[in-house]
């Protein structure tokens, strides 16, 4: 993630900051005075617009269901770090989506479990959780490969 700081006439900041959100993923604009007193100074946090795998496309090389629950149930509390929750958020995502015949979770439940995962990353809330998870994981699976 980066900031953004523009000094423009405060008659273009909506047109700025709208052109900017269809190229990057932004955060709330901050609008304070220039120094000059006649301009606005506008702070956007943002991060490069990605193409978000879709679930089909992210969960193509996931393990089936069953073998995940495994893993993920064997391992200890104090062995959850990020891999664990993100494949938990992955299989619970998964389950959410309907790709998996043998288990259930809901939308809310999916959606808990990838906030998790992008609290633990410190990622930037600008983002859809679930497509967070979506994307990460699928960058997992290529560096597993």
């Amino acid at each position: 993630m980066f900031e953004i700081r523009i000094i423009c006439d405060y008659t273009d900041v909506d047109r700025l900051t709208n052109a900017l959100s269809g190229v990057f993923i932004t955060g709330r604009a901050v609008v304070h005075p220039a120094r000059d007193g006649k301009r606005a100074r506008v702070y956007l946090d943002a991060e490069p617009r990605e193409i978000w795998p879709d679930p089909e496309q992210a969960y193509t090389d996931a393990p089936k269901l069953r073998s995940e629950m495994a893993w993920l149930t064997e391992r200890e509390p104090h062995e959850r770090d990020r891999v664990w929750w993100l494949r938990r958020a992955a299989a619970t995502d998964r389950m959410a989506c309907g790709l998996t015949p043998d288990g259930i979770a809901t939308e809310e439940q999916a959606l808990n479990v990838a906030c998790r995962l992008m609290s633990l990353d410190n990622a930037a809330p600008v983002y859809d959780p679930r497509a967070y998870t979506r994307q990460q994981y699928a960058h997992w699976v290529a560096d597993q490969q």
